[in-house]
């Protein structure tokens, strides 16, 4: 039997259904959220926009109250990255994201927020500012921490740290957030790794190793050894991807509707099976800065903003008229959504 080589295509289309983009879902929020693997929320409402744009007939409220009832968490987790996730998937990541702190967590860093990890969970069991932590820090632990982006980003890691659910409100921004150490179970961290990986195939795959690595921040060596019973394939580049075995792998042919992403989108992190590369560059800004994007066929056409309660488009190229009205349609929908 031939080997089955899959296109770029239907990485495309293979990418888009299990991000819930090219059919929305009826999900509660919490499963939406594990089946996506997370979304980026450096900008509080950005999830929100991410749902909107997943999910049939998403309300705002719905992911207030996640939050709120301590079903889904906004934490760093992969990457050093901002995501809000299902309850149950933080402490997951976080137990499998112990071997890669981002690369600007110094070793001191990370050693010291280990040290007072138990001390930190306790004074953080209630909401506290990011000045109160450190203060804290420099306080009862005689370390200097400068207020360094390196050692908050390692209190936050080691001692499972997430804001506190009234700082990720949509309905009332909070701009002096506070955080709050979430309850968890302890998990083993090879386990934690291996179902890490699946949960990616499962809302990115097929995928190469380096993928996975890019998404999660892991090194390779970390995860190399726990991909025992997962399917090989390989793409018309003659690369091999891995992927689960039962996995939705739709045919490039499939309709892809026009979809609006918000900032920080995931599904365009180093994914040129969604961004087009000659359009990288009017996406992905300095500071790793994504802007808001729509896609026409599956890909990146173009970016919106939000201008006196308008939703304002611009596409990269000229749009056949099918897909420019279909454009127009979306952006009114999404504007509705919004006022």
């Amino acid at each position: 039997m031939a080997e089955t080589v899959l296109t770029q295509r239907d990485l495309n289309r293979s990418t888009l259904a299990r991000q819930l983009l090219l059919k929305p879902a009826k999900l509660p929020v919490p499963k939406a959220l594990e089946r996506v693997a997370g979304l980026q929320a450096q900008l509080a409402t950005a999830p929100y926009l991410g749902l909107w744009s997943r999910l049939e007939g998403f309300r705002r409220e719905q992911l207030e109250r996640a939050l709120l009832a301590s079903k889904a968490a906004r934490g760093v987790l992969m990457r050093g990255t901002v995501h809000v996730v299902s309850a149950a998937d933080h402490a997951l990541f976080a137990a499998a994201l112990d071997v890669a702190p981002p690369g600007w967590v110094t070793p001191q860093a990370d050693a010291d927020a280990v040290r007072v990890t138990d001390a930190l969970r306790e004074f953080a069991s209630e909401p506290r500012t990011r000045t109160e932590v450190l203060d804290w820090f420099h306080r009862e632990h005689g370390v200097d921490s400068g207020g360094t982006t390196g050692v908050w980003y390692a209190l936050r890691l080691r001692a499972r740290i997430a804001h506190a659910p009234e700082s990720s409100l949509w309905s009332s921004p909070i701009h002096n957030p506070r955080f709050v150490a979430l309850a968890h179970d302890e998990l083993d961290g090879e386990a934690a790794r291996a179902e890490l990986v699946r949960r990616y195939l499962a809302a990115f795959g097929p995928a190469t190793r380096a993928e996975i690595a890019g998404w999660s921040g892991m090194k390779v060596r970390d995860f190399a050894h726990l991909l025992d019973g997962l399917l090989v394939l390989r793409d018309d580049r003659g690369r091999e991807l891995l992927d689960l075995p039962r996995a939705p792998r739709p045919d490039g042919d499939t309709p892809a509707p026009v979809r609006f992403l918000p900032k920080f989108d995931n599904v365009l992190l180093d994914r040129e099976r969604v961004l087009p590369d000659e359009y990288r560059r009017l996406i992905v800004r300095k500071n790793a800065d994504v802007r808001p994007t729509f896609t026409v066929d599956g890909y990146v056409a173009g970016s919106w903003r939000l201008e006196k309660g308008r939703v304002v488009t611009e596409a990269f190229a000229p749009l056949p008229r099918t897909a420019s009205r279909e454009v127009a349609d979306e952006a009114r929908r999404l504007q509705a959504w919004l006022g």
